[in-house]
């Protein structure tokens, strides 16, 4: 190549030239448009619709969640876009799922909501891989996951768009595997119908507002057309109906209350279930000894006590946080910490039916064993169980097989357990106190007992006047003879009989159960770092 055939040595107009193949203006003008539109959601007079209505953007909502500044927001671009002739975008709608990570008091969780602003969050209006990626990010890197539910659930204006209809179900949501591996939550902030009552209900913790959350399988146009029957949204699948059926957890106020019953919930939980939940330094004495326990228990059987006095009074002071309040009222059921460390508790309430194990009290213990066992939370049991609920209306609900299933969940389950028999143990559901055996023989439950205690296969009233019916009805003074009869056998069901056998660890004053709690709990969470990652079953 000669001298004069050589390119021309790089000068201004090259200069020029290589400055236009590195202008991406126009990329970044097009990619802070998108966003932009992503921002403004469905636009100001949607926005203005929801605030009406009481209720927040998920954009506002995701900024109350979270801790400031931490929200990384992922498939920001998920959408539908306009183009022109030419091909370039004209205009662009956000898809109606936000979906991210953020933090909770410091400790990174994913969330994913519904944009009530565009078409209703409808879920046939979404892009489904972006909040199944959402799903399936959780679980992958095993971090808790939030749904912020608030849908209008599907439409049949997809058919249209798509010409054809698909088999209902996403292949590749993990949605039951998820519930073995991370503490999963959901949020019923507005209509969750269909997809949205599903994504609320599947998961260790819900929680629905009071007034402007409906959840149900079909809304009320469905209901109508399907079985003539005109019902409002609130009669439907209001937090009054769904916090007693069992389908939603606990009731709030507002959004704020909402948010503040999630970060509680999520503090007791581990990051996943191969870890162990955060210890929080206590502020309370682990000897701390309530003299008012050792009078709580009544010595008329017949008369009730606060039950919840009891958890509040031995758990550390302010750590308690029921779940299912309106649900299966028999039994109470509650995060709480010992020494700082978290621990799922369950309490019998005498006020409610006498304590006796009910159809829903045996679900909704069953389902908490459940969760504290796949999050590996020891629990405490204080046991008042006069039996199983009879009856004509409990034998047609099935409370025998609720029962059983109740067995079931606390055979299988192996983390620490410590039972404090309060009042009465008796018969199938007194035996549902603790676990006896646990898989692979491994479980062992800790049983201590108040002096107050009885326990048997049948209760000594029922008992005595079953066995000595004729007897009593033959007496002259029926009345005397039944009461010598029953405290003749209450003598012999005295706990501390059962003690000499070594058929109970120890009988203990009620005012020292805080101080043997914490001492147990030490050593329960020792045991529980040995035996940590998932279960060989997921939730049931």
């Amino acid at each position: 190549m000669t001298k004069d055939s050589r390119p021309a040595a790089a000068g201004p107009v090259a200069a020029t030239d290589e400055a236009l193949c590195s202008d991406w203006s126009a990329e970044m003008k097009e990619l802070a448009f998108r966003r932009d539109k992503a921002m403004a959601m469905g636009g100001e007079e949607a926005i203005a619709f929801q605030h009406d209505r009481g209720k927040n953007t998920i954009r506002e909502r995701l900024d109350d969640l979270l801790d400031a500044g931490t929200f990384r927001e992922l498939g920001t671009l998920a959408g539908k876009g306009s183009y022109g002739d030419d091909g370039r975008l004209v205009d662009f709608t956000p898809s109606n799922a936000v979906i991210g990570t953020g933090r909770v008091d410091r400790r990174k969780v994913v969330v994913s909501g519904d944009d009530f602003t565009i078409r209703a969050g409808s879920s046939e209006a979404t892009v489904s891989d972006k909040w199944v990626y959402a799903e399936r990010l959780a679980h992958e890197y095993r971090m808790p996951l939030v749904r912020l539910v608030d849908t209008a659930g599907g439409s049949i204006k997809i058919l249209e768009q798509q010409q054809a209809t698909k088999i209902p179900g996403y292949a590749r949501w993990p949605s039951i595997s998820l519930l073995g591996r991370v503490p999963v939550v959901g949020m019923a902030l507005g209509a969750c119908a269909g997809l949205g009552a599903i994504k609320v209900g599947l998961s260790h913790f819900s929680v629905m507002l009071r007034d402007t959350a409906f959840v149900f399988a079909g809304g009320p146009p469905v209901v109508k057309r399907g079985l003539n029957q005109d019902v409002t949204k609130e009669e439907l699948g209001g937090a009054r109906v769904h916090t007693r059926s069992g389908v939603v957890n606990n009731m709030a106020r507002d959004e704020q209350d909402a948010f503040e019953q999630v970060r509680r919930f999520l503090s007791y939980m581990p990051r996943n279930v191969w870890e162990v939940p955060p210890r929080v330094v206590p502020e309370d004495r682990a000897d701390r000894a309530e003299a008012a326990l050792d009078r709580l228990v009544p010595r008329d059987r017949r008369k009730i006590y606060a039950a919840r006095d009891i958890v509040r009074l031995v758990m550390d002071t302010g750590s308690v946080f029921e779940v299912g309040k309106r649900f299966g009222g028999s039994v109470v059921t509650c995060y709480a910490r010992l020494d700082g460390h978290s621990v799922g508790v369950i309490c019998n309430d005498p006020a409610v039916m006498g304590g006796a194990l009910t159809h829903q009290a045996a679900q909704k213990m069953a389902r908490f064993v459940d969760t504290c066992d796949t999050f590996h939370l020891p629990i405490v049991n204080f046991v008042d169980q006069p039996g199983v609920m009879t009856g004509p209306t409990a034998e047609a609900a099935g409370t025998l097989t609720s029962a059983i299933g109740l067995l079931g969940a606390i055979e299988q389950a192996s983390v620490p357990w410590c039972s404090i028999i309060v009042r009465r143990a008796f018969g199938v559901g007194g035996g549902a106190h603790g676990p006896k055996h646990g898989p692979d023989g491994r479980s062992l439950n800790h049983r201590f007992a108040w002096p107050s205690a009885r326990w048997g296969s049948i209760p000594i009233e029922g008992g005595v006047a079953a066995a000595y019916k004729k007897d009593i009805a033959a007496d002259a003074d029926p009345d005397t003879r039944r009461m010598e009869l029953e405290s003749y056998y209450h003598e012999l069901s005295s706990p501390f009989r059962t003690a000499e056998k070594f058929g109970i660890v120890d009988v203990i004053r009620p005012a020292e159960t805080r101080a043997i709690l914490c001492d147990w709990i030490e050593d329960a969470y020792a045991l529980t770092t040995t035996q940590l990652g998932p279960k060989r079953r997921t939730m049931r």
